[in-house]
């Protein structure tokens, strides 16, 4: 396995050219291919891009809703897109995370785990998105089950991401001001 909180993966040049990557992908997904799939919807949520989950009874209607065009639209445009992101987001947020901890002199410390944090919010998306891909592929035969294991994996991959980035932002006010007082002094 690939140590990413190795000195050599946190030079800024190759931070910063993943995180221009990642933030395209997502740009592209938020711009182009989740407004598109909505439309079929009548501008319902998609169930990616629900924070605290989703019912049964939403889920149904928002399929229902989409109509056979709508539900391959995002089988063919969202989903596709969405199997890149996970990754990307994985890696180039772990690799901020411990930029970060490496210029503030923490590498080696107990905040390096959060550095992991977006492997695990990564690895709920994927799991997420397998699910939204078995709704997609068997409509209208989805079990309250599968919808309930799908929510929670997005509910999951929300959490663990806004937590990792409440620590982020810690990290990098403690990292401007040790920085602003090295200047100082």
């Amino acid at each position: 396995m690939v140590n990413l909180l190795n000195e050599k993966y946190l030079r800024g040049k190759l931070v910063l050219l993943l995180f221009v990557i990642t933030s395209c992908v997502y740009a592209f997904m938020l711009l182009v291919t989740i407004p598109h799939v909505m439309k079929f919807g009548n501008g319902m949520p998609l169930l990616d891009m629900m924070p605290l989950g989703y019912s049964y009874e939403y889920v149904t209607t928002l399929l229902e809703s989409l109509g056979a065009g709508g539900r391959s639209a995002y089988l063919t445009k969202q989903i596709p897109a969405d199997m890149f992101y996970p990754g990307l987001f994985g890696i180039t947020y772990t690799l901020v995370f411990g930029y970060f901890l490496n210029k503030s002199g923490k590498l080696t410390t107990r905040w390096s785990v959060i550095s992991y944090f977006p492997l695990l919010a990564g690895a709920c998306d994927y799991i997420e998105n397998f699910f939204l891909i078995h709704m997609l592929a068997n409509y209208p035969v989805i079990s309250e089950g599968t919808i309930n294991i799908a929510s929670f994996f997005s509910i999951a991959k929300s959490g663990t991401t806004t937590l990792y980035f409440v620590c982020l932002t810690v990290l990098v006010v403690y990292f401007i001001i040790k920085k602003v007082n090295r200047q100082r002094e």
